[in-house]
């Protein structure tokens, strides 16, 4: 690995850039956000040199470490521009740029990636290397979606599954905080998924309801009295689709947090992100930060 600066703190927020427009984007975000959380931002530009070291000539070589070079410091001078009290650390990785984001982010950095790279496949919601961050950190991630001038509403919205999402509501809570905005806490479930595929009379719908609002009603209460000074609303909504309900609720939100939950592969080679999280990923009209949750009893779910 090279680094034409040094390694960055874990605290850090760490950014890739690739040349991409989706990439500025996420570069500015990851700016903004470690401005506003007194971090130092880190930006790393992984051009997997090593792994195509067979296929490439040593001329070839250097004209992308260069490229690579070029690229770090015209984004750094624009950070500076943008921001110019902030710290900003650059590195040129020879490796992959999902290892190098990987790497780079540690335990405990913050990643940041942008919603689709410079692949051919400009129909992708979602690139390789977004999908790769995303599905195999162990740090938070978050994926910059949305548009540079998109309204500013200031809610932070969480997904809440279960109980086990209230580390993940506490996460969003202090998000809010940092941005002076509210917290919506949203708990969606499936009918059908609650019943199976047996149609079920209108008392059970009702019975199953209101469990569900209990679920939610104990995290909302929490995170009250855990952030008194916060805005907190907890809603509870049915519907055929839990990706689709959080996308449509993503419209109204400056920041989309949910547990990055991973289903295992097919195959059984590993885990992968749940069914509702990908599509997530790859619809939200906002940011979306994946806070890393294994969950062995995982259903694909969110």
């Amino acid at each position: 690995m090279e680094s034409t600066i040094r390694p960055p703190d874990t605290s850090s927020v760490v950014v890739g850039v690739d040349g991409s427009d989706p990439a500025r984007s996420a570069v500015l975000w990851a700016a903004g956000e470690a401005a506003r959380r007194d971090r130092p931002l880190h930006i790393v530009h992984g051009a997997d040199t090593d792994g195509r070291a067979l296929y490439l000539s040593a001329e070839t070589v250097e004209r992308v470490r260069a490229a690579g070079r070029e690229l770090l410091d015209d984004t750094a001078k624009a950070v500076a521009a943008e921001y110019p009290g902030l710290h900003v650390t650059t590195e040129f990785s020879r490796t992959d740029a999902v290892s190098a984001l990987r790497r780079a982010g540690g335990l405990h950095g913050t990643v940041v990636v942008g919603h689709r790279g410079l692949g051919g496949f400009t129909s992708l919601l979602l690139g390789s290397v977004g999908l790769g961050v995303a599905a195999l950190a162990r740090n938070p991630v978050v994926v910059v979606r949305g548009t540079e001038t998109a309204e500013e509403h200031r809610t932070v919205l969480a997904a809440v599954r279960d109980e086990h999402d209230l580390g993940c509501a506490r996460y969003a809570a202090q998000e809010a905080e940092l941005r002076k905005a509210s917290l919506r806490l949203l708990h969606v479930w499936n009918m059908l998924q609650s019943v199976g595929d047996v149609v079920p009379m209108l008392d059970g719908v009702d019975e199953i309801a209101a469990g569900h609002e209990k679920t939610l009603w104990a995290v909302t209460g929490t995170i009250h009295d855990e952030f008194p000074d916060l805005t907190v609303q907890g809603d509870a909504e049915k519907g055929l689709s839990v990706a689709g309900v959080l996308v449509e609720a993503s419209r109204s939100a400056d920041l989309l947090v949910m547990g990055g939950r991973r289903a295992p592969t097919p195959l059984g080679l590993g885990r992968t992100l749940g069914r509702a999280t990908h599509s997530v990923l790859h619809h939200a009209h906002c940011p979306v930060l994946l806070i890393p949750r294994s969950d062995p009893h995982s259903d694909g779910g969110p």
